[in-house]
């Protein structure tokens, strides 16, 4: 088995504090787009990242909205944050549980769960909806723990200000801060709203570090990164960030967890360990999302 191809189109080095620019590629899902900024070419992680999607924005008519049937993971811990709309998240375990702007929903899938993204209650009228969606590579250890889903509000995080700049921790420590959220190795994931011509430090103590500029544009060293943009950081420990106009950057990082299989929704050490997920998954061995009988086919079955 080979690593699962990568969407984000190939990365440059730039030296200095940004050793890479990743610019994703544009995934149309039909009735929204996505920007696929993980995996890349040139980086297949960043820390325990192994995916991290950008959702929107998009405006929806009414009656129309996100709307995923249910589906397999393995190996892996989801995390849905948006930044607007609503997301219904259903899965095997029972769990309903909608996503709102600034909270967390954290599904680890372990050795499998399904689930499902359907539309929030905006979906009778026109609605919204922006954020990211990101996979976290489960330690080999724990690779096939049993499933667990945790949602936290968006008053669980912790919320500071600094210089002009707004920081809500989602996962991890940064600044004598740590989130309640739940990691299975060392991990920072950080939302930060900067106005414009602030400027903000930081010292992150991670092994690798990425900033992605969701919006605005921001000024890192010499360079300029604008909206849809990840800048790999060469020095994690020293990280300075101007905004040239309102911009908002996720931060993420941890420590690296060794390679990593990718198949469809299915991540591994060990490529057998998706063979055997994938035959699960033809012949319905997964466990049913209840209520939500639906389900998208493995890629080419369909």
């Amino acid at each position: 088995m080979t690593h699962f191809e990568a969407d984000a189109a190939p990365c440059r080095s730039t030296g200095g504090i940004i050793s890479l620019r990743v610019e994703p590629r544009e995934k149309d899902l039909g009735d929204f787009s996505v920007r696929r900024v993980l995996p890349a070419t040139e980086q297949r992680s960043v820390g325990p990242f192994v995916f991290f999607d950008h959702m929107g924005p998009a405006v929806f008519p009414p009656g129309r909205s996100i709307d995923v049937r249910p589906h397999p993971h393995i190996g892996i811990a989801t995390i849905t944050y948006l930044f607007e709309g609503e997301i219904l998240h259903r899965d095997s375990l029972g769990v309903v549980q909608p996503v709102r702007p600034g909270e967390v929903n954290l599904m680890t899938a372990g050795r499998g769960i399904v689930h499902s993204e359907r539309p929030g209650e905006d979906v009778d009228r026109e609605s919204y909806l922006h954020g990211i969606q990101s996979w976290i590579a489960l330690p080999e250890d724990a690779e096939e723990m049993a499933p667990a889903f945790a949602h936290y509000s968006k008053a669980d995080l912790p919320e500071w200000h600094s210089n002009g700049a707004t920081l809500r921790l989602i996962m991890g420590e940064l600044e004598d801060y740590r989130s309640p959220v739940t990691t299975y190795s060392r991990t920072l994931y950080a939302d930060i709203f900067l106005s414009a011509d602030s400027q903000l430090s930081l010292h992150p103590e991670e092994q690798e570090l990425a900033l992605y500029v969701a919006e605005g544009l921001v000024q890192i060293g010499d360079e300029t990164i604008g909206a849809g943009v990840m800048a790999i950081i060469a020095n994690p420990a020293a990280l300075e960030i101007s905004a040239h106009e309102d911009s908002r950057v996720l931060l993420i990082g941890g420590s690296p967890l060794g390679r990593r299989y990718l198949y469809w929704n299915f991540v591994s050490t060990r490529p057998e360990r998706i063979d055997s997920a994938k035959t699960a998954w033809r012949e319905n061995r997964f466990p049913e999302v209840p209520d939500d009988p639906e389900r998208i086919p493995l890629p080419g079955d369909d």
